[in-house]
């Protein structure tokens, strides 16, 4: 499999498996000596990964993940309604993307893809194997994989939501959107625009979660008000659910009013990493 980040999918092996351990530890607080047993490496060899990976020490990426921390940055309604009328996407934010998207229309849903060609690449991501698949009218599937029967189902499941399109692997083609999705140096960053294949309500709900910005969450509840339908909540989470586009369209920030952070499609602890590096980013860009 091609690699887009240097290592990606090893630092990002060990980076679950902390995390995993922190979660199964959490009442016992473990210390880095711990953790770092764990994962099988020594404690120097840990904060290099944790640094490699967002660049800071394993204690400051692990706060991120606490239900305080969470809490703490979960938006309120009328903050995240303000950025949806104003139609911002966090532009404030050196490290937020420039993301479009269009909805197909009822005629391409019923028409399953037909006369589109679509390429599908294979990559290493931050957050381990990535399948990516777009479009001349854009990306069409983000999805994340662990395991080689994950990234076949991946292959059949894209082969299923366009069944009449021509589809191909080229991962040339898709090289240069994993780096612009996955690019922290503004140097790499370029516009990406995305096609969204759903129902109107599941289109408006991911438009939604577009002016959401990295290193922030939201509730479920807050989407459900975002979008006027504030007695939606469980058919929000639904539309949340079934969003193809991981990473890019962010389903990962929003998480319980609680402050847990919930499901995930492509894995409960791949969520927490993403919340996590999108946070210690914040932090770094603001420090």
């Amino acid at each position: 499999m091609e690699t887009t980040e240097p290592a990606g999918g090893r630092v990002y092996d060990r980076i679950a498996k902390a995390i995993d351990y922190l979660d199964t530890h959490r009442e016992q607080q473990p210390c880095l000596a711990d953790l770092s047993a764990h994962v099988g490496v020594s404690e120097y060899h840990l904060q290099r990964v944790f640094s490699t990976w967002v660049g800071v020490s394993p204690k400051q990426f692990l706060q991120h993940l606490t239900k305080e921390s969470a809490k703490r940055r979960l938006r309120s309604a009328t903050v995240m309604e303000a950025a949806l009328d104003s139609g911002l996407s966090g532009t404030g934010r050196l490290h937020d993307l420039m993301i479009t998207c269009e909805g197909m229309t009822p005629g391409d849903y019923r028409r399953h893809g037909q006369g589109l060609r679509i390429c599908f690449g294979l990559h290493e991501s931050p957050f381990g194997g990535c399948l990516l698949a777009a479009t001349e009218r854009g990306i069409c599937k983000l999805a994340f994989f662990d395991t080689d029967v994950e990234r076949e189902r991946l292959e059949r499941e894209l082969a299923g939501e366009w069944k009449q399109a021509c589809i191909e692997r080229d991962d040339v083609v898709t090289r240069p959107l994993m780096r612009a999705a996955f690019a922290t140096d503004m140097r790499e960053r370029r516009p990406l625009h995305l096609l969204l294949r759903g129902s109107r309500f599941q289109l408006k709900v991911w438009a939604a979660l577009l002016s959401v910005p990295a290193g922030e969450l939201v509730a479920y509840e807050q989407v459900a008000a975002m979008i006027g339908s504030p007695a939606a909540t469980r058919t929000v989470a639904s539309a949340i659910a079934k969003n193809h586009i991981g990473y890019l369209i962010p389903c990962h920030r929003v998480i319980r009013k609680s402050g847990a952070f919930g499901r995930y499609r492509w894995g409960d602890h791949r969520k927490q990493a993403i919340v996590g590096w999108e946070a210690s980013l914040s932090a770094v860009f603001y420090q």
